[in-house]
């Protein structure tokens, strides 16, 4: 794929680093000319100097052949409007911009902007580890609101049925593993002792969940 990534900050390079060793094609685009210091001597993919706002500049780094960009800039009001211009004007067909005041994310949303808000996130993140005890997340969607968890079945849910593990809105059992094979169930898939069960939850339900499988 061939991907954009505007700004060369840390999270930038980092981001720029990880996907080229997925063998994507990643060009960079930052005003500061020293920033691309922070890619490393190994870096295989192209940098551009220059605003991420200038059309010439967007030009200049492949923006019409670009499978998807990542607006990552200090500012958030130009992470908005190069994914805006990115997804409206060139029709990049993935786009994503970081924010760094989450109470702007909901707007942007809104207007079709698709964001990260890293400080939301790493809030719900940081709840999550210290009060899921033995229940395991994996991966954190959106900006942290819902998770996928798995954890080992206890033995005292032995017997009942994945209705048992549902509580429509917040949590739900996404999959099970049994005997080394993964599958989805249905609402009456009897549980059965050694399943490994990965559940899809609400992250504000997290006391729910520890609840229901507690048995309290």
């Amino acid at each position: 794929m061939n991907l954009l990534i505007i700004g060369c900050g840390r999270t930038g390079a980092g981001l720029a680093q990880t996907l080229t060793l997925r063998s994507h094609a990643v060009t960079v685009i930052d005003r500061d000319q020293t920033a691309f210091e922070r890619l490393g001597p190994h870096f295989k993919g192209k940098t551009v100097t220059g605003s991420g706002i200038d059309r010439e500049v967007l030009h200049q780094a492949g923006i019409e052949h670009a499978d998807g960009l990542a607006a990552v800039s200090g500012a958030d009001e130009i992470n908005v409007v190069v994914a805006r211009v990115a997804s409206q004007v060139f029709r990049v067909p993935r786009v994503v911009a970081r924010l760094y005041d989450p109470r702007k994310a909901e707007i942007y949303v809104r207007l079709g902007v698709q964001t990260v808000a890293p400080v939301t996130w790493g809030l719900h993140r940081m709840a999550e580890l210290l009060s899921f005890s033995e229940l395991h997340p994996t991966v954190s969607l959106g900006s942290g609101e819902v998770d996928l968890v798995e954890m080992p079945l206890p033995p005292r849910l032995a017997g009942r049925t994945v209705r048992d593990l549902t509580i429509p809105g917040e949590v739900h059992v996404a999959a099970l593993t049994r005997g080394g094979k993964t599958f989805l169930p249905t609402l009456g898939t009897v549980l059965q002792p050694g399943d490994q069960v990965h559940l899809v939850v609400l992250a504000a339900s997290a006391d729910r969940l520890n609840a229901l499988f507690a048995l309290r």
